[in-house]
């Protein structure tokens, strides 16, 4: 036995070397296979011993049973009688070591070893791929639509090896996404699952946005102009407030780019959404005032400072592009800036009820 042993403990250190699993733990998933094994074949309970021992090359399966003078339990015990035959000096209370042929479990041997590499191997690249997900965490990366659900509209997509699906939800309105399309999808959250890596992933996401202006703006992406907030309703509008850290260099004209091409780029990419760039300011009032463009703002009032509600005064002829579209032109300054923004026109006259309010 002992040849086959070698040949045995010499192929699990190969498979140690090739597939970098430890043998510790390829012979711990082995011995607990066929003590399975003998428990179903021979009836056994917990006095099932295997020894594996690569250092000796000792490799035996047996059963431990109890010598008694009336046996109840085959499975456990047997008589000092039948005790004799494994061991001539047998006597009652004794435990005797019966030894079964190792190489009848060859065979479930090096089938639970190639299940153990199977698993070994699906673990390992899951563990990669989480971490080459993960990298990419609220990231932009260009994915591959594999399929498209003709009920739920749900898009199959695949970033690298790893296949995801972006919902309905996460799609920006209005937009046909078909099999076979590259699309940019923002990488929301990348968590581990049962089954490897679940990713969340979005086209509505204002991250999405970000994202495209730092591939777009080299002067965002050095960290010269830098983006403060962001506001969206995907599909429809974006605001983005920029600011710059150079004198220099103008944050909005460096995203508008030259004869608008920067940002009609980003446009595109997202089926003709409108995006206001807007001056980022430290002064509450000027940041309002800004936010709430197309329209032209007379001034700002701060009703409370601690609450963070205002009041815009716009001219009468601008009331309605300030609120804008069922009142979403308010509503996104409003997440812009973080504060409620009341808007009044200039007169106070006409309109009176006409009141922008957009809460935060």
């Amino acid at each position: 036995m002992s040849n086959s042993n070698t040949e045995f403990f010499e192929a699990l250190r190969m498979l140690e070397k090739e597939k970098g699993i430890p043998i510790d733990y390829l012979m711990e998933r082995i011995k607990a296979a066929i003590a399975i094994a003998v428990r179903r074949d021979y009836g056994a309970k917990d006095n099932v011993q295997v020894v594996m021992d690569p250092e000796n090359n000792e490799f035996s399966v047996s059963l431990l049973k109890k010598v008694v003078e009336q046996v109840n339990d085959p499975d456990t015990e047997l008589t000092v009688e039948e005790a004799r035959r494994y061991s001539k000096k047998a006597k009652v209370d004794d435990t005797v070591e019966i030894q079964l042929e190792t190489k009848q479990f060859g065979r479930i041997a090096a089938q639970t070893a190639k299940h153990v590499i199977r698993q070994g191997i699906r673990e390992a690249e899951r563990g990669q791929q989480l971490v080459e997900l993960q990298r990419r965490n609220q990231e932009l990366v260009t994915a591959v639509v594999t399929n498209v659900d003709p009920k739920t509209g749900a898009a199959t997509v695949e970033i690298g090896r790893s296949a995801t699906m972006l919902p309905v939800s996460e799609q920006i309105e209005g937009e046909v996404i078909r099999e076979g399309d590259h699309i940019k999808v923002y990488v929301v959250d990348v968590r581990e699952g049962d089954k490897g890596p679940r990713v969340l992933i979005s086209r509505t996401h204002p991250g999405l946005v970000k994202r495209l202006f730092e591939m777009e703006v080299p002067e965002i992406f050095n960290g010269i102009v830098e983006i403060k907030a962001i506001s969206r309703e995907a599909g429809s509008r974006t605001k983005i407030a920029v600011m710059s850290h150079d004198e220099n260099v103008d944050a909005v004209g460096a995203c508008i780019g030259a004869r608008g091409t920067r940002v009609a780029n980003i446009v595109e990419e997202l089926g003709g959404e409108k995006i206001d760039i807007i001056e980022y300011s430290d002064d509450p009032k000027e940041f309002i005032a800004a936010a709430l463009a197309p329209a032209r703002v007379v001034r700002v009032e701060i009703e409370d400072e601690k609450v963070r509600s205002c009041r815009a005064r716009v001219p009468d002829s601008q009331l309605s592009l300030a609120i804008g579209n069922k009142g979403q032109n308010a509503r996104l300054a409003a997440k812009l800036t973080g504060w409620k923004i009341d808007i009044r026109p200039e007169s106070g006259y006409f309109g009176e009820d006409m009141t922008g309010e957009s809460e935060e």
